[in-house]
Order: C-alpha cells, then sequence, then structure tokens
C-alpha cells in the first residue's frame, strides 16, 4: 500500500532542521527522557495548524498569502498585513536559512572530521545544491527530493537509536507531562522548534498545487499526509532526544549542537553513531534550506498577485538563499544563528496563526469547510501557547528574562 506522502513532508523537511537536532540533542543530553512529552505536544499541535493549512489550499485553490489579503479589507490595511508578513518572513527565513545551512555544514564536518575554514565551503557547496532544486521549477521533483533527505533523516537517526540502546521504561516514563529541574526554557525550545510559522505558508500553497479542484477526495488525501508526515518528523525528533538521552545523560560531557553529539558517542559505539547523526544532521540542514526560500517565495507571490513558479517566486527563493549562504558564511557561531533564528521565530508565530485561525473561520471562504468548534478550541489553545513562547522568547532576547 502506498503511503500518504505528498506536501506535508515539505513540512516535516522544514521543521526538522538544525534548531530541533540541536533543541532535541540538549534535551536528551541534559535531561534523559523526562522532556519526550513536550515534544508529543508540539506534533499534535503542528498536526493541528497544517491540517487547517492544506484544507485552506485544497479546498479554496488560494495560498495563506491570499487569504489574508482577500479578508483584509481596505487598502490601508491589506497594505499593512502584506509589509508586516513580508518583512517578518522576509527577517526570519534569511535567519533560518543561515542556521539551516551552517547545521548541514555541522553534519558534513562531522561525517567527514573537517572543521574550521572547510566550513565556508560546505555552505556554498551545499548553497549551489539547494539553488540548483530551487531553480528547476518542478514541483513533483522538489517534492521527491525533500521526501528522498526526510527519509534519509528518518533511517539515520533510527539506527542511531538502535546503536544507542535505549532504556525503555524510562522512555516511557518521559511522556508523562512534568519539568525536570532547569528544564523549562529546554522545554519551550522543543515546542518552538517544531511549531514554524512559514510552514503555514508552505503547506497551503503545496497543498493547493497538489489537490485544488479535488474536492473533499482531495481534502482527506491532505488530511492523511499531514498525519503521516508530521507525525514521521515527530517521530524523528523522539529519535535524536532518545539517542542523546540514552548516550549522553548524566556524562558530564559539554555538548551544544547535533555535531556535538555525534562526534562525542563515536567513541562508545564506533564510528557508524557519527556517521548516522552526521548524515541525519546534514540532510535537515540541506531539506530546510530548500523549503525556508519556497515559503518566503509563496508568501510574496500571493501577497502580490503573481503567481507561483513565476520569475518573482525565484528570485525570492534565490534571495533568500544567498542572504542565508552569506550569514553562514561568515563565521558566526553556529548556535548563536540558531538562536537568532528560534526568536524570529517566536515573534512570527503566534500572529501567523491568529491570521489562520481567522481564515479559517471565514465561511464565505471556505464554505462548509470551516473550523468546527473543536478545531477553534485546539486552534486557540495553540495559538495562546504560541504567543506565550514568542513572549518569552522576545524578553529573553531583551535580557529581560534569562
Amino acid at each position: 500500500m502506498k503511503l500518504p506522502i505528498g506536501p506535508g513532508a515539505l513540512v516535516t523537511a522544514a521543521f526538522i532542521g538544525p534548531g530541533t537536532v540541536t533543541a532535541c540533542t540538549l534535551a536528551g543530553a541534559n535531561f534523559g527522557y523526562a522532556l519526550l512529552w513536550a515534544l508529543v505536544f508540539a506534533t499534535a499541535a503542528t498536526i493541528i495548524l497544517q491540517e487547517m493549512s492544506a484544507r485552506l489550499g485544497v479546498i479554496t485553490g488560494r495560498g495563506l498569502g491570499e487569504a489574508l489579503m482577500a479578508g483584509a479589507g481596505n487598502p490601508a490595511l491589506k497594505f499593512a498585513v502584506a509589509g508586516l508578513v513580508v518583512v517578518a518572513l522576509a527577517l526570519g527565513n534569511a535567519a533560518y536559512q543561515a542556521g539551516n545551512l551552517t547545521g548541514a555544514a555541522l553534519g558534513g564536518e562531522a561525517i567527514f572530521g573537517l572543521a574550521g575554514p572547510n566550513r565556508s565551503i560546505w555552505v556554498i557547496g551545499l548553497a549551489l545544491l539547494a539553488g540548483a532544486f530551487l531553480l528547476t521549477g518542478s514541483y513533483k521533483l522538489l517534492e521527491r527530493a525533500l521526501i528522498a533527505l526526510v527519509t534519509v533523516m528518518s533511517l539515520a537517526f533510527a539506527g542511531s537509536v538502535l546503536i544507542t540502546r535505549p532504556d525503555f521504561g524510562e522512555l516511557f516514563r518521559g511522556l508523562v507531562p512534568g519539568v525536570p529541574e532547569g528544564g523549562l526554557f529546554t522545554a519551550i525550545a522543543l515546542i518552538g522548534t517544531t511549531i514554524v510559522p512559514y510552514n503555514l505558508f508552505l503547506h497551503a500553497s503545496a497543498s493547493r498545487e497538489r489537490w485544488a479542484g479535488k474536492g473533499d477526495a482531495g481534502l482527506q488525501e491532505a488530511r492523511a499526509d499531514t498525519r503521516v508526515s508530521v507525525g514521521l518528523g515527530g517521530l524523528i525528533s523522539v529519535f535524536i532526544l532518545v539517542t542523546a538521552a540514552a548516550s549522553l545523560f548524566s556524562s558530564g560531557l559539554a555538548i551544544r549542537s547535533g555535531a556535538d553529539l555525534a562526534q562525542a558517542i563515536e567513541p562508545a559505539y564506533g564510528p557508524a553513531a557519527r556517521y548516522l547523526v552526521g548524515v541525519g544532521l546534514l540532510a535537515a540542514g540541506l531539506s530546510s534550506a530548500i523549503t525556508a526560500p519556497m515559503a518566503a517565495a509563496y508568501a510574496v507571490c500571493e501577497l502580490s498577485g503573481r503567481p507561483p513558479r513565476s520569475t518573482l517566486f525565484r528570485a525570492i527563493s534565490l534571495l533568500v538563499l544567498v542572504i542565508g549562504a552569506l550569514i553562514a558564511a561568515a563565521g558566526y557561531n553556529p548556535l548563536t544563528v540558531i538562536l537568532t533564528a528560534q526568536v524570529a521565530n517566536g515573534i512570527l508565530l503566534p500572529v501567523i496563526a491568529a491570521f489562520l485561525l481567522v481564515a479559517m473561520n471565514r465561511r464565505s471562504l471556505l464554505g462548509d469547510h470551516v473550523n468546527s468548534s473543536l478545531q477553534n478550541w485546539l486552534g486557540g489553545g495553540v495559538v495562546l501557547v504560541t504567543f506565550g513562547l514568542g513572549a518569552r522568547l522576545v524578553l529573553r532576547a531583551a535580557g529581560v528574562w534569562p
């Protein structure tokens, strides 16, 4: 039986990036299995929002940017909405892109043992590879490439779990909500790196390209795709956390990123462990480096009334890619770049999630496919949680909240 994996794989490829790998690594290394429940919550919240986004694209034949413009009313409000989204996406995705390329380069270094000035070579090479995929203009090719990268990530991190042999009793206990001493910010980081705002634009547009005009049959396929693809992404996150918990918890080693995890577990588990984690990190960074520019390009084209896969689409996607590559190649601290991306995520996410929730209640847009009461309650809860995440990240960046 063919698995219902399609545009949802783009979402998984986007949120399983270096930021997620780093957050899951730190959670497992510092707190063992105790924060697994946070990943379960984050995965469920992502499925809730992404289902709305996919439904919007399938039923209306519009992307999220078009839906926002249609509901903005007077021209001044439309201009304000468009400006907010474009600026936020441009800043956020450029930061994400730098973190994606840096993280992918760290994965390459973990595999081949290269460091120092070679990182800029990795960044440039990976940027050129991502640019080649973006310039093809073929949605099917991009989808297949990203499904392949998600598959590589799944196999790599599943293999690392098998090698490190986790304690399944402790693993299941970690599914019970609870925050260990000093673990609050890490729990929030796990949630904040999974629910990604630009994925809402990406998923609506990709679902429109795949299923627009197919009615309820297309909607059922989109929902199955969302559940399977995002669920698989959540499972990959669990694999990363479990690998770090099984191999590094209470070890006393200073672990700052997924690349450190790859290097640290080699002495105990052999070179295969380093290669598995390195390949997973490389695939995570490369897949996210392709999806972040796509999401920004979709949003700008929709807000400006231009068709997807146009010259503007390619120009915007390449611009985001180039800016991210320049930042990454400049040699900034990888953790600083990834933290900047997470701050941008925290600012943008509750705004976009609230816009989406409003759009999903417009009967003039969706007809009988508007949100149910349960979907509104669940979506509203996610918006409140993400607002808290955004506030925490902004206050932390300002030095108000340690």
